[in-house]
């Protein structure tokens, strides 16, 4: 089970830190993504980071996101500043291993999502 928290309202150059508990899994084993999706979009990368640490994000938020885990806590994070409208969208964390990391459908389990909202 995958639990996404920390989404809100915050004006354009803010922040927020999302996080997603993960529980029933053996935490250390696998990746854990972040998607987003905004009304009448696809559900799109954001960032992982994989089971041994290894980090990718997606070039829209390079510079801004930061993505981190705690695998005493069984957690992710992900650290967003200078956020911008086009941030705006729900946010869902996902496990897997998968051998493409943007592609949504290599996860095999996934949480409900939080809402971010950026104003301008």
């Amino acid at each position: 089970q995958l639990q996404a928290y920390g989404g809100g309202l915050v004006q354009a150059g803010g922040s927020l830190r999302l996080s997603c508990a993960v529980s029933g899994l053996t935490f250390s084993a696998y990746g854990v993504g972040w998607f987003r999706q905004a009304p009448g979009n696809e559900r799109r990368f954001v960032a992982v980071i994989r089971w041994n640490g290894g980090i990718d994000y997606a070039d829209s938020v390079k510079g801004r996101f930061t993505i981190s885990r705690d695998n005493a806590k069984n957690t992710v994070y992900l650290q967003m500043n200078s956020l911008k409208p086009e941030d705006t969208a729900v946010y869902y964390c996902a496990a897997g291993n998968p051998r493409i990391v943007s592609d949504n459908r290599g996860y095999d389990y996934w949480g409900r999502g939080t809402q971010v909202t950026v104003s301008s």
